[in-house]
């Protein structure tokens, strides 16, 4: 049966400093040479043309999406009711929308309306008080 040689354990005596070797960089290996590259011969050489390119097909510019604006304001709650019997209309006619969407869609209808019409419609609001309400 073979030993197997052992390290000898060297213990620190108390009071010693041990120095760290210090991490040696690694040796990076030097460029490869290059080849000398063959003599050109003097005179004309025949190369082939390489076809021209295909032209590419343009994509369809996408169109930019619009920036969107967050506020808040003050409703009654009369009216913040019939924001909701809206959302249930447009759900019973297989379209559920959000609160949003019936805001924006009552914007473009009071947009479409002939003057005489915004104004009997802006007439039929009545004025709130902004801002918070007292709690």
């Amino acid at each position: 049966m073979a030993t197997a040689k052992k390290k000898p354990v060297t213990r620190k005596q108390p009071g010693t400093v041990v120095k760290k070797a210090a991490a040696k960089k690694p040796l990076s290996a030097p460029a490869p040479k290059r080849a000398a590259s063959p003599a050109k011969p003097a005179g004309k050489t025949l190369t082939a043309k390489k076809p021209a390119p295909a032209p590419r097909a343009e994509k369809p510019a996408k169109p930019k999406k619009p920036k969107l604006v967050r506020d808040s304001f003050t409703i009654p709650k009369a009216e913040y009711g019939v924001l909701e019997e809206l959302k249930q209309r447009a759900a019973a006619l297989a379209h559920p929308v959000k609160k949003s969407e019936l805001l924006r869609a009552g914007i473009k209808a009071l947009a479409a309306m002939p003057d005489a019409a915004f104004l009997t419609a802006l007439n039929n609001v009545p004025a709130i008080k902004t801002g918070r309400p007292a709690a």
